[in-house]
């Protein structure tokens, strides 16, 4: 049996994250089901930081996260890890409200977000059918993630600060002995006094393991695909590559460049049993069709399509903190579609908690409490 101070299930970006950061406190060790980390949900993101999206809480914790992301750790990439990309919200004239909620939440930590009325985003986005769109609000600071950098300079940093990754480590059994969890998988027995359950979509699976009180996550299914667009006149194809994240306000579907194709999805949130999940014909055709009435474009051919899981509790925030009645489990779940931009947040956010530091100070600044992540809140009456 080989003992650490930290043990962490799941191997995805907020495993890894919280790993690099666990790893200057203490030994640790993540255990990944698969025989790759990151398959499920973080191999298969939009990769888009926006301080727009999501909860307060959540907008918080990603503002938190751009430092990290423009200034990393020396040798932690070869790369940026964001490049200019901006976010367009669009809306119909019936969706004047959406954008206008939309704009003052956005305006709250994102000063730089502009409101725009019909001819300001027709200029910013031609694609667009004029007939479709009445405004939107443009977050020009949005950007593409290197999500593949991003995880891949966590788990590197694990490595140099003595940390151990063990694929094809599924937990079989887990029981807590002696102050000890002690985890048997196919790769060998782990044990450390705090077990951090970072297991996305099993995460609830692996509580019930522990003997804990689920926090009621349900995982769900989003679906996208890849295409190559056809184009009325060749000359509304100008500068592609270049075009900004579209989003229906109302998340009825989003749509961005993608290695000189287009990626689509429909804003899908089907609940799903955790798995390894693959898209559905239904999704993809709805997905075309509310496309297809915003722009000036049509969908030529479908060049690769999938899906991922998106696994939230019921407010969709995080859950990160011990459980009240499991001595020394850590819950780290919940990330929903909001996992990889506040990745270095999380990470810091977990290791403070998990060692009894409290909040970090740049994320308690914004307005974060620790019981806006705690696990307890989702069981008060």
């Amino acid at each position: 049996m080989e003992r650490v101070d930290f043990l962490i299930v799941g191997g995805g970006m907020a495993g890894a994250s919280a790993a690099y950061e666990l790893a200057a406190h203490g030994s640790v060790i993540v255990l990944e089901r698969e025989s790759q980390p990151g398959y499920h949900s973080t191999g298969r993101s939009a990769a888009l930081y926006t301080q727009t999206y999501g909860h307060p809480v959540v907008r918080a914790l990603t503002v938190a996260s751009w430092d990290f992301y423009t200034n990393p750790p020396q040798g932690f990439s070869e790369h940026p890890l964001l490049t200019p990309r901006g976010v367009l919200l669009i809306g119909r004239a019936d969706q004047t409200a959406a954008l206008d909620r939309d704009f003052a939440e956005g305006r709250r930590l994102t000063p730089t977000v502009e409101r725009l009325d019909r001819a300001q985003t027709l200029a910013r986005a031609p694609f667009l059918n004029a007939d479709s769109v009445a405004g939107a609000v443009w977050e020009p600071a949005a950007m593409d993630m290197d999500v593949h950098a991003i995880h891949g300079g966590y788990l590197r940093g694990l490595k140099a600060r003595g940390g151990r990754l063990v694929t094809d480590a599924g937990v079989a059994a887990l029981e807590r002995r002696d102050g000890l969890w002690i985890a048997t998988t196919p790769a060998g027995v782990f044990a450390a006094p705090v077990l951090v359950n970072a297991a996305g979509a099993w995460a609830d699976v692996l509580a019930g393991m522990a003997g804990a009180r689920p926090v009621g996550l349900v995982p769900k299914r989003r679906t996208a695909i890849t295409f190559d667009p056809v184009f009325a006149d060749p000359a509304d194809a100008a500068g592609l590559a270049g075009w900004p994240m579209t989003i229906d306000v109302d998340e009825q579907f989003y749509m961005k460049p993608e290695s000189g194709r287009l990626l689509l999805s429909p804003a899908d949130e089907t609940p799903v049993e955790p798995c390894d999940v693959q898209p559905e014909e239904m999704d993809i055709a709805v997905a075309i069709d509310r496309m297809e009435q915003a722009v000036r474009f049509s969908v030529r051919r479908i060049t690769h399509k999938w899906a991922g899981l998106r696994s939230f509790v019921a407010d969709k925030v995080m859950v990160v903190g011990y459980d009240e009645s499991a001595d020394g489990f850590f819950w780290l779940a919940g990330q929903g579609g909001y996992g990889i931009q506040t990745a270095p947040a999380m990470g810091r956010t977990a290791a403070a908690l998990a060692t009894g530091r409290g909040l970090p100070p740049e994320v308690a600044a914004l307005g974060v409490r620790v019981d806006d992540l705690a696990p307890a809140r989702l069981r008060r009456p």
